[in-house]
């Protein structure tokens, strides 16, 4: 009878009751995953960035965007970037409230604070004019 057990693949078998190599739905599976690796919170804030435009609402959406989450446990910083001064500034007033409400949906303490960009200005580049032995804007004074 071991002989026969050796050549079914050893003595494990699926009864009647689950155990732990039964299949499981797809969701099921994935949060399994996610707990195993101990990826909730970058799972939960990257679920917050796709749901930006329902947490800030429609229009600080359409101007400011998250960029990255930085979740090192001294900082938890997330940086969002806008396209205005104007709407920055906004953002900056509002981002007490938003950093609660962020909390309120991943967890006490996920999002310690918010980082504001404002809008990047272009490439700071000298153009191919200049004058032979220049270094710049600033070689004019003295």
């Amino acid at each position: 009878q071991q002989k026969k057990q050796a050549r079914r693949g050893g003595g494990l078998r699926s009864g009647a009751r689950a155990d732990g190599r039964d299949p499981l739905p797809l969701g099921a599976a994935i949060n399994r995953l996610i707990t195993e690796r101990g990826w909730e919170t970058p799972a939960a804030v990257g679920g917050v960035m796709g749901r930006w435009p329902q947490i800030v609402g429609e229009d600080l959406a359409n101007h400011c965007v998250p960029l990255r989450y930085d979740e090192a446990p001294d900082e938890r910083l997330l940086t969002v970037q806008c396209d205005s001064t104007a709407w920055a500034t906004q953002l900056r007033l509002l981002a007490p409230r938003l950093v609660a409400r962020l909390n309120e949906d991943l967890g006490h303490g996920t999002v310690r604070a918010i980082k504001v960009l404002g809008p990047q200005g272009p490439a700071r580049r000298f153009g191919p004019l200049r004058a032979p032995g220049s270094t710049g804007p600033g070689d004019t004074y003295g």
